[in-house]
């Protein structure tokens, strides 16, 4: 079992047949917990379920995927957060990653590739973490 089965994943886009296809294409990889959404505001609505990654359309109507990072940083900074656009443009890029993305992806024909390979570097990042996090036992024996 791959370790990013286990994800809860938002997925979000306003585009019903890349929503579709990003979808099957995770299912594809093992990963079940998955909900999707055709805009921001529904995303921010479900926040409370706690996914732990949320792939996100940049370009949407109302709020856009920029604006929508933003809220969903403010309500839990530990979500991974991947921005999705077919903008060719650099700066909405750097914009994300300053505003607490984990990554940018640009759709393309090789975007399921690029998303499994993000899902990989999002494992290792959260096997870094548990690494790091002291343990019970280690923080009540730490000589101050």
């Amino acid at each position: 079992m791959k370790e990013f089965e286990k994800f809860k994943m938002f997925l979000v886009d306003d585009d019903p047949f890349f929503l579709m296809l990003l979808e099957q294409s995770f299912q594809n990889l093992g990963i079940t917990e998955i909900d999707t959404f055709s805009n921001g505001a529904e995303c921010l609505n479900h926040l409370h379920e706690n996914p732990e990654v949320i792939f996100l359309d940049y370009n949407m109507d109302n709020l856009t995927g920029y604006e929508v990072l933003k809220k969903i940083k403010r309500y839990d900074p530990d979500i991974f957060v991947i921005l999705v656009s077919a903008q060719k443009d650099i700066k909405p890029a750097v914009d994300s990653l300053k505003h607490g993305a984990f990554d940018y992806i640009q759709k393309s024909d090789d975007t399921m590739n690029q998303v499994e390979s993000v899902l990989k570097k999002i494992v290792e990042v959260k096997q870094l973490i548990e690494k790091r996090k002291p343990t019970v036992i280690q923080r009540m024996f730490k000589v101050s």
